[in-house]
């Protein structure tokens, strides 16, 4: 059901150490930086040997030509690409009876936002996270990362018209629920009894007018001492896991 055909670089130490526990068949090899000895980092090593993947050590700079000048604290791998779900399929082996709830993002442009949204929707059980083709993030190293190494543990489904894929959601069961400061509910009021598709705007501009047009609710959060709005992946886990304590 995934599509994938480029690899990716990942780094950190904790981040290749979740992607060998939990997917070591899509790493392809792990690269060492040659002045490393300590302990700490004895799991990589054990894990790769049991799934016999090469590990290179290496000079810092081949981690520099790798990864750039980030934070890979010595460890970098490559691993297949996470891939996206097909909007079609995905949606035939949905089970809506259980009442799920998915994530809509209206182009969330930062790869840090994604990862943490992604990060947060595995964590409180989100069945998908949907994005459009277009001016949305990638799933790239940073958006790895930032995840903690779990993009890939929900589908993450590209649809190439979100408006479409709203209006196909609707003949499915879903109800839509777009997270918007000027919203008329309180998140508090979410009611978990249907199965929710819940939309999430861009970092700047919000839900674009035409989607916000298409929600069945506008939810807010309740701010206090002046503060307009929140972080984009903020609001997601707060919505997240009302939606989960409710469950």
């Amino acid at each position: 059901m995934a599509n994938s055909d480029t690899n990716i670089y990942i780094y950190g130490r904790n981040t290749v150490r979740e992607a060998l526990q939990n997917e070591a068949e899509k790493v392809e090899k792990i690269f060492v930086r040659d002045s490393i000895h300590d302990s700490n980092i004895s799991t990589i090593f054990e894990v790769a040997s049991q799934h016999n993947i090469p590990i290179s050590h290496v000079p810092g700079s081949k981690l520099y030509d790798l990864v750039g000048g980030v934070n890979d604290q010595g460890v970098v791998a490559l691993r297949s690409e996470v891939g996206y779900h097909d909007f079609g399929e995905w949606l035939d082996s949905i089970d809506t009876s259980a009442y799920p709830a998915i994530l809509l993002l209206d182009e969330i442009e930062d790869p840090g936002n994604f990862g943490a949204i992604l990060r947060t929707a595995a964590a409180a059980g989100i069945s998908a996270v949907l994005v459009p083709k277009h001016r949305q993030a990638p799933v790239n190293a940073t958006v790895y990362k930032t995840s903690a190494g779990t993009a890939g543990r929900i589908p993450i489904v590209r649809a190439g018209n979100l408006n479409q894929a709203i209006l196909t959601l609707k003949d499915e069961g879903f109800w839509i629920g777009g997270l918007d400061m000027s919203g008329d509910q309180s998140l508090w009021d979410l009611e978990v009894d249907r199965p929710l598709a819940f939309v999430i705007g861009n970092e700047g501009d919000g839900i674009s007018q035409k989607t916000l047009e298409h929600c069945d609710y506008k939810f807010s959060i309740p701010m206090e001492n002046q503060v307009e709005s929140l972080n984009a992946s903020v609001s997601t886990a707060l919505l997240c896991y009302e939606w989960h304590r409710k469950k």
